[in-house]
């Protein structure tokens, strides 16, 4: 879990050192692209005077890894994000642009894949035996022999995926106050879905009983 939590960290502060290219007149005039990035600027702050895409994030997920403000803004704008700003309400803002947004999500869409790919292939989580997750990494699918499951602390594994989903929705517009990732666990033998974990629901509970202990 502590491995995929970092990588989340990782593709937040920027998933590639290459500096953001300025979008050609051409394509700011293209029908096709207004088209497919409607989505993208109905949902996102978008600054259209300097085609900057401004994208808000709950600062608890980088305070489950004990990492805070001056840290995340220091790595991200080393990777090219072009301003970090803490919003003073629990929330901080990365500032850039257009290319470098579509690139990160790019590149936390691979990320995402070769994770559930290493859960399912690498032998290291030998009670599950796939796991499949919606278009929009929204909802992850875990499929598991339960008795082995229980047993073993392989669940911790989906937390790390769930972890680069929230990431990946907030990257795409989800509201930082109400965004939500739910994972569910199905035994194999019965096809009963016996667990189901809400993020960040379970990592607030967590919070708790670390502080209650």
């Amino acid at each position: 879990m502590k491995k995929l939590l970092i990588v989340g960290l990782i593709l937040v502060a920027g998933c590639s050192t290459q500096e953001a290219e300025p979008e050609p007149e051409e394509e700011k005039e293209s029908p096709q692209t207004e088209e497919t990035s409607q989505q993208e600027q109905d949902s996102i702050a978008v600054d259209k005077g300097v085609f900057n895409v401004e994208v808000t994030m709950p600062m608890a997920l980088f305070e489950m890894d004990e990492t805070d403000f001056e840290e995340v803004k220091a790595s991200a704008e080393e990777e090219g994000v072009g301003e970090v700003v803490n919003n003073g309400d629990g929330t901080i803002t990365y500032k850039m642009s257009k290319s470098k947004h579509e690139e990160m999500m790019s590149e936390m869409e691979q990320e995402i894949e070769t994770a559930m790919t290493d859960i399912r292939e690498s032998g290291d989580y030998v009670s599950i035996n796939d796991i499949t997750a919606n278009k929009d990494y929204s909802e992850f699918t875990m499929v598991v022999e339960r008795k082995k499951y229980e047993e073993s602390f392989d669940g911790f594994a989906i937390f790390g995926v769930g972890v680069l989903g929230s990431y990946y929705q907030l990257f795409d517009g989800a509201d930082p106050e109400s965004y939500s990732t739910v994972i569910h666990i199905v035994d194999e033998a019965s096809g009963e879905e016996f667990e189901t974990i809400r993020l960040p629901e379970a990592f607030e509970e967590m919070g708790e009983v670390e502080q209650s202990g």
